[in-house]
């Protein structure tokens, strides 16, 4: 349920922009406190703490709009920000889509779904977790340091409004441990990380252990070789899985599509994936990093089937774009304090696939295993795909050596049409991919 406190601060903004001379306005009001301590060394490095409350206004007025933030909610501040925000509309280009959502889609469930975690930690525990993270990782043979070992939490209220009356809000956490482990060996050093993020603390993972991940990780990469040339068998580790969904989800973001500028614009109704892949965004999910009872416009949100059975089944739409194709939204509003409402999934993840890594490995015999990236380039209307990798050679169905300064290259039609995931599909970020393999693609090593 929202904050009472922040109710009457929203509703007191939104009284102030109508009385300036907005047709409609909604708004955004915030709360929110953190703390992170990070060490070095056995020492302590960095304690951020903060704590502070936001307000965001969007005005309209006669197919113009205009957005404005502010940290200070005093009363003279309010009276500012709603005059300055309905001037500046005033001389805003008009768009003809712009305008709140009617309210027939908008939420009327504000089931929190266990977002919150009341847990406050103090600076004193938050060092002896970053000290065990960095322990875990200097445990290792082979690492040399440990950098940015961290521990963290931050806790945050949300209250979204509208001047027909909608208002929604709820509070949730987040907790968080981390680390990066640089290896040395004969003069030559790699570098690799590991980290947790959940709502709820009695959900991280030992410390100790996020710290060993990251330095056998880094210890595993030493000795890296080239490799030849030629078309190869591609496989996205599930740290770098989520890349590929990433490309999928901008691909169908209703702004591009509006605009023009997808590779999926004429794709609607077809297979894009195989038979057995499909592609979900819940929003309802437990305790997870992205759910939410609204989107940022405030309108309902649900469970969307975004690939059913390899079959591309919808865009991703907020008000304004699925007026401009002559659609509902879908509930993908996204919004921040300054900013005009964006597009944006939930929770979104590929389904698991039957197999494990190691089983699509085996069925393989030879290929590259992507466990790092760097700096991807995607074509936008066209799908051509690059980027920059390192990982481990796949020899007989066995990961082997490991392998860098590598570009890989395809175009995503294609890629995502001969794309299996495995079965190790885990919800540990707001977009989820378990190990994907991908059929020919072009490797450029030697």
């Amino acid at each position: 349920m929202p904050n009472p406190e922040l109710v009457k601060t929203l509703d007191n903004l939104l009284s102030k922009a109508r009385a300036a001379g907005a047709e409609d306005a909604d708004g955004i009001v915030t709360y929110g406190r953190s703390l992170s301590v990070s060490v070095r060394g056995g020492d302590l490095e960095d304690i951020d703490n903060s704590e502070g409350r936001d307000v965001g206004l969007r005005v309209i007025i006669g197919g113009r709009q205009a957005c404005v933030s502010s940290s200070d909610i005093s009363a003279r501040s309010l009276d500012q920000l709603a005059e300055r925000a309905v001037a500046m509309a005033k001389l805003a280009p008009v768009d003809p889509y712009c305008g709140l959502p009617n309210g027939v889609s908008l939420a009327v469930d504000a089931a929190p779904y266990d977002l919150h975690d009341s847990h406050i930690l103090s600076p004193d525990i938050l060092k002896s977790r970053a000290l065990e993270v960095e322990a875990g990782a200097l445990s290792i043979d082979g690492v040399a340091q440990a950098m940015g070992a961290s521990a963290s939490f931050s806790q945050s209220d949300f209250t979204f409004g509208n001047s027909r009356g909608f208002r929604s809000g709820w509070a949730s956490s987040r907790h968080g441990i981390s680390t990066m482990a640089i290896a040395e060996k004969d003069g030559a050093m790699e570098r690799d990380f590991d980290y947790a993020a959940f709502r709820h603390f009695d959900d991280l993972p030992d410390p100790h252990k996020i710290g060993q991940t990251a330095g056998q990780r880094a210890v595993a990469r030493l000795g890296a070789e080239k490799i030849a040339s030629g078309p190869m068998t591609v496989f996205y580790d599930q740290r770098k899985a989520s890349s590929l969904l990433s490309a999928f989800l901008s691909a169908i973001n209703g702004n591009a599509i509006t605009r023009g500028v997808s590779y999926l614009k004429d794709k609607m109704g077809e297979s894009i994936f195989n038979k057995d892949v499909n592609i979900i965004d819940d929003p309802f999910i437990i305790r997870g990093l992205a759910s939410r009872p609204c989107d940022g416009e405030g309108v309902a949100v649900r469970k969307s089937h975004l690939i059913e059975n390899g079959v591309l089944q919808q865009w991703l739409l907020n008000t304004s774009a699925a007026r401009q194709l002559e659609l509902s939204s879908t509930g993908h509003g996204s919004r921040s304090i300054s900013t005009p409402p964006g597009i944006g999934p939930s929770n979104a993840y590929i389904a698991a696939g039957d197999a494990s890594p190691q089983a699509l490995f085996t069925e393989t015999g030879r290929g590259l295993l992507v466990t790092d990236m760097f700096g991807p380039n995607v074509n936008a209307n066209t799908g051509d795909y690059s980027v920059g990798v390192s990982g481990f050679l796949i020899e007989g169905g066995q990961v082997t050596k490991p392998v860098s300064e590598i570009t890989i290259a395809g175009n995503l039609l294609e890629m995502f049409a001969g794309l299996t995931p495995a079965n190790d599909l885990k919800f540990d970020s707001s977009i989820n991919a378990p190990t994907l393999r991908v059929e020919g693609m072009m490797v450029a090593g030697l």
